[in-house]
């Protein structure tokens, strides 16, 4: 850390909870959870997980959703701070890995450079999680050598700040996060860049839960697809040459819950 802590502080520990399934959470962040005097949660944690939380710990809601945030990113950098200086143990509990597209790393900046200890519980990101869920491994011999994750969100229509030329490698998996609803846009964008349009793509939904499904396609037709099945966010999206073995690692399969 990089200031001096505030030994009148709780301790803040900022745990990354995984994708969904309970199984998935390291021993490590169970016992902080367990052991809570606050829990401040996101509203991509599962009920799954959301029921481990022993039912006297105070629970504050500090999830965002596309168009409406219950609290601004400054709101919960200072919430965390009020809550740790009032000298209760503070975990600050997020979906997938907090320093994985879950901001936790400016949570964590704000409180070092307010002097309060803290420390960082890695969860399964959702990149590793649902795509292993769903039989779709992110590398594989032959097919992917590297690994591309990128923010799905839209703003004013478009994606933000991507390189499409970057992303359009065959020799490589992309992940986008949050990527339903610009799905269209990303679709004909990667296609515009050279990527095959019969590159193999996959759209995932409440990955690793018992409401899990999934949609295969190609990176051409995936966004109709989607769209047809109904999908909701959470969706991860993969694209790359790897979803072509989903079929033969489908796993975790549930009736009726991949297409």
């Amino acid at each position: 850390m990089t200031a001096k802590s505030d030994k009148a502080a709780g301790q803040v520990a900022l745990v990354g909870a995984g994708p969904g399934d309970p199984d998935l959470l390291t021993v490590k962040a169970l016992r902080l959870i367990q052991a809570a005097e606050v829990v401040v949660y996101d509203r991509l944690v599962s009920k799954e997980i959301m029921d481990l939380i022993p039912p006297q710990t105070e629970r504050v809601y500090a999830g965002k959703a596309l168009g409406h945030h219950h609290l601004v990113q400054d709101e919960i950098n200072d919430l965390l701070l009020r809550l740790a200086r009032s000298g209760r143990n503070v975990v600050r509990l997020k979906g997938g890995d907090s320093f994985v597209f879950g901001r936790g790393s400016e949570e964590a900046l704000h409180l070092a450079r307010n002097g309060v200890s803290f420390e960082v519980v890695p969860g399964i990101s959702a990149a590793a999680g649902c795509s292993s869920y769903a039989g779709i491994p992110l590398t594989h011999r032959g097919l992917a050598t590297g690994v591309q994750f990128v923010p799905g969100h839209l703003r004013e229509g478009r994606n933000l700040d991507l390189n499409w030329d970057k992303l359009a490698d065959p020799q490589t998996t992309l992940v986008i996060y949050m990527g339903l609803q610009s799905l269209p846009e990303t679709s004909a964008e990667l296609i515009k860049a050279g990527l095959p349009a019969d590159t193999p793509a996959c759209a995932i939904e409440n990955g690793t839960t018992p409401r899990q499904r999934r949609v295969i396609g190609t990176l051409s037709n995936l966004p109709g697809r989607a769209r047809d099945a109904g999908l909701q966010a959470p969706t991860l999206i993969v694209i790359g040459k790897v979803v072509s073995l989903a079929v033969d690692l489908d796993w975790f399969n549930l009736d009726g819950g991949s297409q």
